[in-house]
């Protein structure tokens, strides 16, 4: 890009950017370059990363900024070059004018190149150093295939692993003040021309801004605690003991509106927390003092924050690898007494110093809220809000496969109870029940196998139905000695039980409630699908009701094979029963049953689930198997033993009763052994390879594809990598399919060596993405689309529409637990056209 774009694109008389003159390098040292990070509250707040080269700057726009986290690949979008001077600007773009906004200038140094920068810059990877005053060490930006007409080039912007990386923190909120003047932006905004000096001389400038101390002294927080303007609706008034929560009504949708903000809606305990000089409660929603359960680590936590006294509503939750919230592992945690993976996210502040804070808006309570919670504690967490709109909010959260929204308006004061100015949206159907006996374990000695659930209506406890999964080992056994200590000899249910209902049910008093997500209400009243999320020991039972009063039909298939054992664990970790794959594979069917009937399969089977020795990768028949599971003969070998396959939900579910864990198609149906309908590349990368690189490489083969005019369809492996699928006419043969798939792998090894590779030797992938071709010759198999792997997390194989292959989804992101929340959330399948995008395999040169 060349200065002219610059120059096109303003009006010199009214903005005061500089026009771009003879001035060399702001770097400090003559013969360095310099680098600056501006940051920009334009139409959308970003920051602009440029670069000195060849006498300009080359810039992006990083939209949600530089993170000094590597698993971190930040969006950053290639705009025109700018003048050198640009990098002292700081001031105010008069609205109406291109890029309208303030700009501060927030980080400033020197860089230094890995190599040829002209050239890393052509090929689209350039490795740098930087040495500013926020940011140092070893980065990279990497440019992304773009979509076919899309103008707009995005790189990625990653920061390297070196001793100036860092997992937790967020360096946008630790350091929000101009590198150039310490101001912040907003300051600037108010004032861009006054003079300002935030930081007294001989102040660490790491620490400025904090506002907050370690110390757990009081008199030392008070004095280290800066004073405070108190916002409208603050009143002095003593520290509460208790302050009823305040608790959102359910809705289908988020509600409409510029008033509403909308939080994640987290999977944990909700908790209030009273700090009264130093001494720290945690209360439940119902009062119950549970300090001591949560442990010493978040109660230090909560008496180091810089207050007298507080009561700050949030919280408190378990994270999977993946960033969720797991409610099923913070009951986990809460009952075998660990205590050091609790997080709580603050979402609400009731009192503070002496003022009660409930008249102040919303709003005004959250930014107040957010100067106590550090950005870099790794325990305590600021809960952030979106303005956009509700709708969109909730699909992302479904999308990613998380539990909903709360809704909330923006100038509402904090009001106990169900005001509706609290409104919750699910992505799934989730709520608690009261556990009114269990069946006992066939598979496992002093354990449950299920629960039977109900709710109350009337004073009378109603029967929903059984919840036979979600249950780790332990879980499973400690419900056991729970509920056995409440036996009785009569039901609990007011409901007459069918004999099916009745069939080995153990009945209890009806005390203990639990956490169930569920499909769908079934006709007849009961739930359809239902998993054990956890207890919840916050809620009395006789509060329980049902949230909803209507409700459809479950459209899942149902199936005649009769599963033994339906309560064997094959997730541990997970409480994924038999029954509860079974359940899985019901609701994705519609979108998995294309992928995996009438082929031939290879299926790997665990009898003890993925803890047990046995495991067996299986391509023929076995003693005792299913019928529904299909014996078919290959043409090529009829004499030799039979293959396999299944023709309806039926054989799926066999599979499942014979504990396969993996389905394996061919790519070609039975109807056609010998001309496959799809060609599968397998993205399988070193483990020093970031996620970004992968992502990068999904799109190249995508490019490639589409060049030779081929359809590009991507998923999760569920392991490490991706997977890029193109559907075929079913012309070709075995033998061109695999030499196609050859030389795509060979020729992204021969223009990229340093990232790919075509061969399979372990020795060689050092740093390198191993582009696996070899699942294209007859008898090769693939993992099917949406099938489980026999790994710890119980992570499928997830198709994906190409604009949701973000750093967000990583290649074993959708679970068992997940994926149904997502495909019920989807608009669209993400597959819906993939057989009809099919296209010859044509011959070439």
């Amino acid at each position: 890009m060349a200065l002219e774009t610059y120059h096109a694109k303003r009006d010199f008389k009214r903005t005061p950017e500089p026009h771009g003159g003879k001035r060399a390098s702001t770097a400090r040292d003559s013969n360095a370059l310099s680098f600056v990070i501006q940051k920009h509250d334009a139409t959308r707040l970003h920051y602009d990363f440029r670069l000195e080269m060849d006498g300009v700057l080359k810039s992006w726009a990083v939209t949600r900024g530089p993170s000094l986290n590597p698993d971190d690949k930040r969006l950053a979008v290639h705009v025109e070059d700018h003048p050198l001077d640009y990098g002292d600007f700081e001031g105010i773009i008069p609205k109406g004018e291109y890029g309208g906004g303030t700009v501060i200038v927030w980080d400033r140094g020197t860089w230094a190149p890995h190599g040829d920068m002209r050239k890393a810059y052509k090929k689209g990877h350039m490795e740098f150093d930087l040495d500013g005053d926020k940011l140092k060490g070893r980065w990279h930006l990497v440019r992304m295939h773009g979509k076919p007409g899309e103008t707009r080039e995005n790189w990625l912007l990653i920061k390297a692993e070196d001793e100036e990386a860092r997992a937790k923190g967020d360096i946008l909120k630790l350091r929000p003040e101009s590198a150039k003047t310490g101001r912040k932006i907003e300051e600037v905004a108010k004032n861009p021309d006054a003079a300002w000096h935030s930081r007294p001389k001989g102040t660490d400038s790491s620490e400025a801004g904090k506002g907050r101390t370690t110390s757990s002294d009081p008199k030392s927080r008070a004095t280290k605690t800066k004073p405070r303007q108190w916002p409208d609706g603050a009143v002095k008034a003593g520290l509460p003991d208790f302050v009823e929560p305040a608790l959102a009504k359910l809705k289908p949708k988020p509600p409409v509106g510029d008033g509403w903000v909308h939080e994640i809606k987290f999977d944990g305990y909700r908790l209030q927390i009273r700090i009264d000089h130093g001494k720290v409660t945690m209360l439940t929603r119902t009062g119950l003092d549970w300090t001591e359960r949560f442990g010493e680590v978040l109660a230090r936590a909560f008496s180091e924050l810089p207050v007298q006294s507080a009561l700050i509503d949030g919280e408190v939750v378990v994270e999977r690898d993946n960033g969720a919230s797991d409610f099923s592992a913070l009951q986990s945690d809460l009952s075998e007494g660990h205590k050091d993976r609790f997080v709580f996210y603050g979402f609400d502040l009731l009192h503070l110093d002496g003022h009660d804070m409930r008249e102040v808006s919303l709003l005004s309570r959250k930014a107040l809220l957010e100067t106590l919670l550090a950005p870099d504690n790794p325990t305590l967490r600021y809960s952030s809000h979106f303005t956009e709109k509700g709708s969109l909010v909730l699909d992302h959260a479904c999308g990613l496969g998380l539990e909903g929204v709360i809704s909330k308006r923006g100038d509402s004061n904090y009001s106990s109870g169900r005001s509706g100015e609290w409104v919750k949206s699910k992505c799934s159907k989730r709520q608690e029940f009261v556990i009114g006996g269990f069946v006992p374990s066939t598979a496992t000695k002093n354990a449950i196998g299920s629960l039977a659930m109900g709710y109350y209506k009337g004073g009378k406890l109603h029967y929903v139905g059984r919840v036979g999964t979600g249950f780790s080992v332990s879980t499973a056994k400690m419900l056991h000695d729970r509920l056995s200590q409440d036996r009785q000899a009569k039901t609990a249910f007011e409901d007459t039980l069918s004999a099916e209902a009745r069939r080995g049910l153990v009945h209890v008093k009806p005390r203990l409630v639990a956490d169930v997500e569920f499909q769908a209400w079934s006709a007849d009243g009961n739930l359809r699908h239902a998993a054990f999320r956890g207890l919840r020991e916050d809620k009395a039972a006789g509060d329980v009701m049902r949230e909803t009063e209507k409700g459809k039909a479950d459209p899942a298939p149902q199936s005649n094979v009769a599963l033994t054992h339906p309560d064997r664990i094959y997730w541990p970790d997970q409480g994924v029963t038999k029954q509860g794959l079974a359940d899985y594979y019901a609701q994705v069917w519609r979108f998995m049953e294309p992928f995996v009937v009438n082929r031939p399969l290879a299926l790997l089977r665990c009898p003890d689930g993925i803890a047990g020795r046995q495991r067996f990768f299986q391509k023929h028949a076995w003693k005792g198997m299913n019928a529904h599971i299909e014996e078919i003969s290959d043409p090529k070998d009829r004499g030799g033993e039979k293959l396999l396959r299944i023709a309806d939900f039926d054989g799926l579910v066999a599979l499942v009763q014979s504990a396969v864990l993996e389905v394996h198609p061919w790519g070609a149906t039975t109807a056609s052994f010998e001309k496959p309908d799809m060609i599968t590349m397998d993205l399988d990368p070193a483990d020093d390879v970031a996620w970004a690189e992968v992502i990068a490489a999904a799109h190249e083969l995508k490019q490639r594809l589409e060049a030779a005019g081929l359809a590009a369809f991507v998923k999760t492996s569920g392991g490490k990598g991706l997977h890029v699928v193109t559907p075929l006419k079913p012309k070709a043969g075995w033998v061109q399919a695999k030499a196609f798939a050859k030389a795509l792998a060979d020729g992204m090894t021969k223009d990229q060596p340093d990232k790919y590779l075509a061969t399979a030797t372990k020795a060689k992938r050092n740093g390198k993405i191993f582009i696996d071709y070899l699942r294209n010759g007859r008898g090769n198999t693939a993992v099917a689309a949406y099938s489980t792997r026999a790994r710890p997390g119980a992570a499928v194989s997830m198709p994906l529409d190409w604009s949701e292959l973000t750093e967000e989804i990583g290649p074993a992101y959708f679970t068992v637990d997940n994926t149904p929340s997502r495909m019920n959330s989807l608009a669209s399948d993400p597959w819906a056209d993939f057989f009809h995008a099919a296209a010859p395999l044509e011959k070439r040169k």
